[in-house]
């Protein structure tokens, strides 16, 4: 009887990219994961050290003795190429600044990325290092397969630099990263608690089976896993449903969220946008019906399911001469959004 499921991997489907900490640790904050389908490959060598050979020859010239010690494994060699010269992904992949114009109005600014500036002089460009995962399709007998229609690949520790050169000609500008890769525990289970094997992490990389991939993303977000949290108030005015957790729920404004199990208010039941979050253990939604529910003790459970949240924009340092970029001496990995320049222009004037 067959132990596996075959399959074969093609394609690739995304890539997720994530700043780390000192200690390796997964950042989560805006600017710190960023998320798309638009690289051309990821590639990656096991490079091995090989062992000592030892030979030793009688008086007679005949070999006597002999050994080899096995070859070990060292590290990966990497190389990620990408399809266009994406400021964001770049100053993640290979420090720099990045370069960002306000292209709204002076009183709703919508800040976009335009530019990105390379590491100054002397300058470490990976800083912490990234763990990189990105999915490929899983086919069986020619079709994607129907259950776990993935391949997960990890890589808990990566530092990256651009690499070859950089022309501009009639044709595509080359986009390459090359590093290596290494173990690290700390990547545990990942941002979103979706990888299953957090022992595995010790090892530069890792593959596995899986039912989800990030799918039609382009740009940074935080992650979550399951939230599951118990209630214990309902209450409803009109069609505006407010719920309140017995624990801190951590839920935030814009997420799907699915009410169960409640004592006989069906019509709180479902699954809705969170309009409000005026404590940190209530929350708000609408309803498709209206009616009063008067406030009391409730029982039921209140489910996050993981997901992702979109930063659409995070705040710019603005034109400085002082910097936190990977590799300075006052690098602070916890300041997810000291690496930006904003552009000085008024979009007004």
């Amino acid at each position: 009887m067959a132990t596996q499921e075959y399959a074969a991997s093609i394609q690739g489907v995304s890539i997720r990219v994530t700043r780390l900490d000192a200690s390796g640790n997964l950042l989560n904050e805006p600017g710190d994961s960023y998320t798309t389908s638009a690289f051309m490959r990821l590639s990656f060598t096991p490079e091995y050290e090989e062992g000592d050979e030892i030979t030793e020859k009688g008086a007679n010239g005949a070999v006597c003795v002999t050994y080899k010690s096995p070859d070990t494994l060292k590290r990966i060699t990497m190389e990620l190429a990408i399809c266009e010269p994406d400021p964001e992904l770049t100053q993640l992949l290979s420090g720099g600044l990045l370069l960002r114009k306000n292209l709204g109005t002076y009183a709703s600014p919508d800040r976009k990325s335009i530019g990105w500036s390379s590491p100054a002089t002397g300058d470490d460009p990976a800083g912490n290092g990234v763990a990189i995962e990105t999915w490929s399709h899983a086919i069986i007998d020619g079709k994607k397969a129907s259950t776990l229609p993935y391949f997960h690949w990890v890589f808990p520790y990566a530092k990256l630099r651009l690499s070859g050169d950089r022309v501009i000609e009639n044709g595509l500008l080359a986009n390459t990263f090359e590093g290596y890769g290494l173990g690290n525990t700390a990547f545990s289970m990942g941002l979103d608690d979706r990888w299953e094997f957090p022992t595995a992490t010790e090892r530069p990389y890792s593959y596995a089976r899986s039912y989800w991939a990030p799918t039609g993303r382009k740009g940074f977000y935080s992650w979550h896993g399951d939230i599951s949290k118990t209630i214990s108030n309902t209450q409803r005015t009109g069609s505006t449903a407010t719920i309140t957790t017995s624990t801190a729920h951590t839920f935030e404004v814009g997420d799907s969220v699915t009410i169960s199990g409640t004592n006989g208010n069906a019509a709180l039941h479902g699954t809705y946008t969170i309009a409000t979050v005026p404590t940190t253990t209530t929350f708000t939604y609408t309803t498709a019906t209206s009616g009063t529910i008067t406030s009391a003790a409730d029982t039921g459970t209140a489910l996050v399911p993981a997901n992702s949240r979109a930063v659409t924009d995070f705040a710019s340092q603005g034109s400085t001469t002082s910097y936190n970029v990977p590799g300075n001496e006052v690098y602070n990995a916890d300041l997810p959004v000291d690496f930006i320049i904003a552009s000085t222009e008024d979009p007004t004037s």
